[in-house]
């Protein structure tokens, strides 16, 4: 199996108004093959502090075992070289068993991390839409350089900066 470029979102929600048009627009991504969610994990944190967690994946517990494997293979490459790679392979692969990215423990430092009345979102969100892109750059000798996503207080940052002194 291929994967993607995978992006880590997060989102925070004061009161939010949940009516489903977040849900449907991720849904549309994924029958588009756009997108393919990893891992969706979602808390809400009532206003008396209880605390309610929902997580997705359109990951089959195959694919998910084998995305834990290639994440745990290239941080154990970082870390320790090939030996360290094969070592990571293994410990990604069984950290995925379940198929879930995302802990128990990591539902509850999220729901310490908001407070009463608030909820939060943590996407794990492959980009299918880059791979016969990748592909094509790949076949054309193309090496990536730089990998970067620009956000629009990122351009208001760089026209203050070239302002200043104008």
């Amino acid at each position: 199996m291929e994967f993607g470029p995978v992006q880590m979102l997060v989102v925070g929600f004061e009161h939010g108004k949940f009516e489903g048009e977040i849900l449907a627009e991720l849904k549309r991504l994924r029958d588009e093959d756009i997108i393919r969610l990893v891992d969706l994990l979602f808390v809400n944190k009532d206003d008396d502090g209880v605390i309610t967690a929902v997580e997705l994946s359109d990951l089959s517990q195959e694919e998910s075992m084998e995305f834990g494997a290639l994440a745990g293979a290239l941080v154990g490459l970082g870390a320790g070289g090939e030996a360290g790679a094969e070592a990571g392979a293994a410990a990604g692969a069984g950290a995925m068993e379940d198929g879930q990215a995302f802990s128990d423990q990591d539902v509850w430092f999220v729901a310490d991390a908001i407070p009463p009345g608030s909820s939060a979102g943590i996407a794990l969100i492959e980009h299918r839409w880059a791979i016969p892109l990748r592909e094509a750059i790949g076949r054309a000798g193309g090496q990536p350089l730089a990998d970067e996503w620009v956000h629009p207080a990122d351009l208001v940052a760089a026209g203050a900066e070239a302002g200043v002194g104008t």
